[in-house]
């Protein structure tokens, strides 16, 4: 259990590829009853602990995940996102080059829930929801490009999909058009780093989550972000 923030409101955690954010058809123990554990055994509370999901990341992904300890944090929190008052940077692996190193996409996304797949349209369609994000090209390799993302809108499974529709799908993400899996299982997405006025005590809230560790191409790729700053 990686904590990286955590105050008698909120705790931010950096959820593991692999890991769910909340409950689903799997049965699969999701990472806010895991938390809810790991806090009743580690305060000896002796009550039900609350943990309020504010957001969700795809079970492939990994980085930064904010939950609310209170109900008063939850309902400021879930007002803040919807507002757009939360900030979120994500850090995305693909084996192309986006033609363009740098650009804002807005495209409209309809979802298929049978097949849960999102598709992007650069013309309005009915039942589609608006998304938009910028990105830009932060570091090379001989093989791959780390492009870091800023999304201005939350849409299912939104980076996956407008990247893709720029010719750069994600590292690992078969469903939507790279060419082999990653070992793990995952994709080669982090949410990065998230930034917010926190909803109590109204001060900075600003986290960065780590690459994964046990993988050499993040590790480089970091390198060679740094080094260009």
């Amino acid at each position: 259990m990686e904590i990286l923030y955590e105050d008698n409101h909120i705790i931010i955690v950096n959820k593991a590829a692999g890991e769910i954010v909340q409950g689903d058809k799997t049965g699969d123990e999701p990472l806010s009853e895991t938390l809810k554990k790991f806090i009743k055994e580690r305060d000896a509370k002796p009550g039900n602990v609350f943990m309020g999901v504010v957001h969700r990341l795809d079970r492939p992904v990994a980085g930064v995940v904010v939950f609310a300890k209170t109900s008063k944090a939850l309902s400021r929190l879930n007002e803040m996102f919807r507002n757009g008052d939360v900030h979120k940077t994500y850090w995305a692996v693909s084996r192309n080059r986006p033609e363009v190193p740098e650009a804002t996409l807005t495209h409209y996304i309809s979802t298929v829930e049978r097949t849960n797949k999102s598709y992007a349209s650069t013309t309005p369609k009915a039942g589609a929801k608006e998304a938009r994000l910028h990105y830009r090209l932060i570091a090379s390799s001989e093989r791959y490009h780390l492009i870091e993302v800023n999304l201005m809108t939350g849409r299912k499974h939104q980076i996956r999909v407008q990247l893709s529709s720029i010719g750069c799908p994600v590292r690992g993400d078969l469903k939507y058009g790279d060419k082999r899996s990653n070992p793990d299982g995952s994709i080669s997405l982090l949410a990065r780093h998230i930034s917010f006025v926190h909803p109590v005590s109204k001060q900075l809230i600003d986290v960065t989550a780590p690459v994964p560790q046990g993988d050499p191409l993040w590790l480089a790729l970091e390198k060679n972000a740094q080094s260009n700053q």
